[in-house]
């Protein structure tokens, strides 16, 4: 499998750049082929997007590419949105089924279409029905759209949160679609004055509906990545490092699994959840539940993702990030794609790289 080749050591007292490596699961490529997916992952720390599957000349392929601040991952068919610092980036890859770049890669995501909506620290997005992005504005407290001529266009905000400003008051991050339009929102208190989420980070999370507007979980600890698969809602309760399923009607919550890592990032295919993981590395991280179940276990926290069966609560797969790439936010499925790879903004094979509609 391909790893970034190791940095110069350091030059006149100053310390060389940390070196980043991979390791996997042995079954972790058969796994991808017999599912049919591709994984890919999103470092706001690193300003990474990566793209992991198999190469087709054997073993695991990790194509990486640098998005400042890469947030939430939207996927659809052959069309990817990704949540960066100051805009939301389309990408779309038109190979054919039978054509390849450079003989290896069955997809290539080139940027389509770049929406600048400004440092509004977007978190995870979407697509409608109508195939239209759907973020979730954090600074701003609520989820908006696409503008033809401002920023973003709010379209629905929490019923605790009094008015539209420019103050992360209740540090609204994850949303769950469902059927073409957002279903269920994660924040981690209900907050009403600027920043007021840092002093509920322990047990002030919450999950709220959308469409009523009423909270139907409580008690969570820094929660992310709501989704519902199946018909079932699952979210990442963070601080705890659990993955949970929770109950529509009443709210009741059940542990799946306990990963090791500050949990962000969720995506399904059949009957298996992939979970990124992050190594803490600020104090709004420190002094949860996370910290003593790690201890519990013997345990450090580690990056990447692990793919976990449902029926077990077990983990069938994994992928590690070890060195200066320290945090994973979003995880997603790429269904069809064996081996993909994507155009960065600053590519050099953006300018090369034509296609033409309908040739």
């Amino acid at each position: 499998m391909a790893e970034e080749q190791p940095q110069p050591a350091a030059v006149q007292g100053i310390a060389a750049p940390q070196q980043v490596t991979y390791s996997m699961s042995p079954g972790l490529v058969r796994w991808l082929a017999q599912a049919g997916v591709s994984l890919a992952l999103s470092s706001y720390q690193s300003g990474k997007f990566y793209l992991i599957g198999r190469n087709p000349r054997g073993g695991l392929l990790v194509d990486e590419r640098l998005f400042q601040q890469a947030m939430g991952i939207a996927v659809a068919g052959r069309r990817i949105a990704l949540a960066t610092q100051g805009a939301i980036i389309e990408m779309v890859s038109s190979l054919s089924p039978d054509q390849r770049v450079n003989e290896i890669y069955d997809a290539c995501f080139v940027p389509r279409r770049i929406s600048p909506v400004g440092a509004v620290d977007a978190h995870d997005v979407g697509f409608d029905a109508e195939g239209r992005p759907v973020f979730v504005v954090t600074k701003w407290n609520c989820l908006a759209t696409l503008s033809e001529t401002h920023s973003f266009r709010p379209v629905w905000r929490p019923p605790f949160i009094s008015r539209l400003v420019a103050e992360d008051r209740c540090h609204l991050n994850g949303m769950a679609m469902e059927a073409g339009a957002p279903a269920y929102v994660t924040a981690c208190s209900r907050s009403d004055t600027v920043d007021g989420w840092r002093d509920r980070r322990a047990d002030g999370g919450v999950i709220v509906e959308v469409a009523s507007g009423e909270v139907v979980a409580t008690g969570f600890s820094m929660p992310h990545s709501p989704r519902v698969h199946q018909g079932r809602l699952f979210v990442l309760n963070s601080g705890t490092g659990e993955l949970m399923e929770v109950d529509r009607k009443t709210g009741a919550k059940t542990a799946i699994c306990f990963c090791p890592g500050f949990v962000r990032g969720l995506s399904f295919h059949g009957g298996y959840a992939v979970v990124g993981l992050s190594r803490p590395r600020y104090k709004r991280f420190e002094g949860l539940a996370l910290d003593g179940r790690l201890k519990a276990a013997d345990s450090e926290a580690w990056t990447g993702a692990q793919i976990i069966d449902l029926s077990t609560g077990s983990v069938a797969e994994w992928f590690r990030i070890d060195g200066a790439v320290m945090e994973i936010y979003d995880a997603a499925f790429v269904p069809g794609v064996m081996c993909g790879m994507s155009l960065g903004l600053a590519a050099p094979e953006l300018a090369t790289f034509v296609t033409v509609e309908g040739e």
